[in-house]
């Protein structure tokens, strides 16, 4: 018999989870893009403003579902989350309309990449205190191990399987695996017992903020256009690659090959990041996050060289693994974690909603002839902005103490 400490549990809990989250994320549903539009005969236009759509009434949804984890049970949640994403992928396998497809995209979207991830994410911002960088940085590891795995491997399922037995199989993996895993290592936890109670008290405790005061906070908003710049212009940049590519003059398979680089420095950012928000705290490194992605627009506006794409993605690499670590830790250093469940609803809301409208933005950019470099002018200029009113609002940031 295994016999595990609860901080180790937990963050197995967290990485699997994780892990599991990328069935609903964008760079694994796009690789059933080819087999369903083909299928279905709709064109990438129709697809892209089916799931844009499909993924802003996930967010609407999940505002309200994300925010129940603070009224139950951590383990009970979890069995809820388990089933909904059992469900989902097995429904996808049915996919014979767009109709279907839109409601498909929805599941996903919802259970996949929101409740999937909102729960290991929120369990771990609960539950770890002094080292909850590096747990977040090691939990989060979980989908940089999917991005390396999944996209060669389902590839590969796809030339020997249909596309829907593959979902069928991913069904039955959810089903099978994922309850042994919570009832091994969540089954005796709850948010009382913290990593606070097994190790030494913390010095300061401080105010724990409810949703409804949290949205009357300008350091929300002010933090958020921060958090958002990466979801948003990201997703835009990787829907939209084959504009990118076609318009700098690079080979078809240069961006796909330059995520190797993306996929290799998120990593090192996401394991140095944990370790830093601990020595640190997350309020002093938010202004820096975003740089990277800057100067990823800048390498985008000025180079057309087919080395670029690989500086260019290594860049957003580094925003990216600052990103996932942050946009976790943040709003538990903040706003306290008594509330954190319903605060992260709302958060991931936000994140899934720009990601939709990120895709909606670049296409109507591209429809009335923006360029490449035109794009990267508007995302660059939008970033600068959000970290400058950030560091104005900087000395704001500090959470309210409680006195002993």
């Amino acid at each position: 018999m295994i016999n595990l400490s609860l901080n180790k549990k937990i963050i197995i809990f967290g990485f699997i989870f994780t892990f599991f989250s990328s069935f609903g994320q964008s760079f694994f549903l796009g690789l059933f893009n080819a087999p369903i539009r083909n299928e279905l005969g709709i064109t990438h236009g129709q697809f892209g403003s089916i799931y844009a759509i499909a993924t802003i009434f996930s967010s609407l949804l999940f505002i309200w579902v994300g925010k129940k984890i603070d009224d139950f049970r951590l383990l009970n949640y979890s069995f809820f989350v388990i089933i909904t994403l059992f469900l989902s992928t097995l429904f996808f396998s049915f996919i014979n309309s767009i109709y279907l497809l839109a409601v498909g995209i929805f599941l996903m979207r919802f259970s996949g990449q929101g409740l999937m991830g909102h729960t290991s994410t929120t369990a771990i911002s609960r539950y770890f205190d002094k080292s909850r960088g590096r747990a977040l940085s090691t939990i989060w590891f979980g989908m940089s191990t999917a991005e390396f795995i999944f996209p060669v491997l389902i590839i590969y399922f796809l030339t020997i399987y249909s596309w829907r037995s593959v979902w069928q199989g991913i069904s039955i993996i959810v089903i099978v695996i994922l309850p042994l895993i919570i009832n091994f290592t969540i089954k005796k936890i709850n948010f009382e017992s913290r990593e606070d109670d097994l190790e030494e008290k913390p010095k300061t405790k401080i105010r724990s903020w409810k949703r409804t005061e949290v949205l009357k906070d300008f350091r929300f908003y002010i933090i958020s256009s921060n958090m958002l710049a990466m979801p948003w212009i990201f997703t835009g940049m990787a829907v939209y690659q084959s504009f990118i590519s076609d318009s700098k003059l690079w080979e078809v398979y240069t961006i796909p090959k330059a995520f190797m680089v993306f996929s290799i420095t998120s990593i090192i950012t996401l394991f140095s990041s944990g370790f830093l928000v601990d020595k640190f705290t997350s309020r002093k490194l938010i202004p820096i996050m975003n740089i990277p992605l800057l100067l990823a627009m800048v390498v985008l506006f000025y180079s057309k060289q087919e080395i670029s794409a690989y500086f260019f993605l290594g860049l957003i690499g580094i925003s990216n693994g600052f990103g996932n670590i942050l946009g976790s830790s943040t709003w538990a250093e903040i706003y306290g974690v008594k509330y954190i469940g319903s605060i992260k609803a709302l958060t991931t809301a936000f994140m899934v909603f720009s990601t939709a409208l990120g895709t909606a933005v670049f296409g109507v950019l591209i429809d009335k002839g923006f360029t490449i470099e035109n794009i990267a002018f508007i995302c660059g200029t939008y970033i600068i902005i959000s970290i400058s009113i950030l560091v104005l609002f900087r000395k704001t940031l500090e959470p309210i103490k409680l006195e002993n």
